[in-house]
């Protein structure tokens, strides 16, 4: 099928959504064959509400909340929100920025499915999200240190987890690694090496 004929109902559809929400949407783009939406972050729930009852998009299906994070950025991280029309029989992807200072306005309200969503994305980047019913941790232990999935979060952690049988409970330790972490270079024994290995010098004879 001809890409032009995929990707210019999507360019309608984005074009009639930018129209409709005026300086809520920041950029529009088609990108693995879905329209992707740059929007304002305090906009989100305007943004959402809009998906969701437009009859021309009909997204009523909302498919996840997550979390993107760069570091070198000043608003390190992205919300990336996913959407569904069955009527349409397409997705939306929905972008913006944010720290982890200023909260994200949370789409409960319009979708209760983003609930357990927008807990994950504050549990493992940090990532606020105001009028939330419930902020707290979902997967990580409401003592942990830090959002593990940053990017400049120690791939050991902090602490390691172990059942004590004296104490009969559940311990905190600092983490000791019996290894250092070691670095591989894949490379094949028989070839891509600059050396020649024990036996290879009959082979050439």
């Amino acid at each position: 099928m001809d890409e032009a004929i995929q990707v210019d109902p999507l360019m309608d559809l984005g074009g009639h959504i930018a129209g409709s929400l005026g300086s809520a949407v920041l950029a529009q783009d088609v990108a693995y064959g879905e329209l992707t939406l740059t929007v304002e972050r305090d906009s989100i729930v305007k943004v959402a509400t809009f998906l969701r009852d437009d009859s021309r998009c009909r997204f009523i299906s909302m498919v996840d909340v997550c979390g993107v994070d760069y570091p070198e950025r000043d608003e390190r991280f992205e919300v990336v929100y996913h959407f569904m029309s069955p009527h349409l029989n397409q997705r939306i992807r929905v972008k913006l920025s944010a720290d982890d200072m200023h909260p994200v306005p949370s789409i409960t309200s319009v979708f209760r499915g983003a609930d357990w969503f927008e807990r994950e994305a504050y549990d493992l980047y940090g990532v606020l999200f105001s009028g939330h019913p419930d902020l707290r941790r979902i997967l990580t232990d409401y003592g942990f240190d830090g959002h593990p999935l940053r990017k400049d979060f120690p791939t050991t952690g902090f602490v390691e987890v172990r059942y004590d049988e004296e104490r009969k409970r559940v311990v905190y330790e600092p983490v000791k690694l019996m290894q250092e972490f070691r670095s591989f270079d894949y490379l094949s024994p028989w070839e891509g090496t600059d050396y020649v290995l024990p036996g290879d010098e009959k082979a050439k004879q």
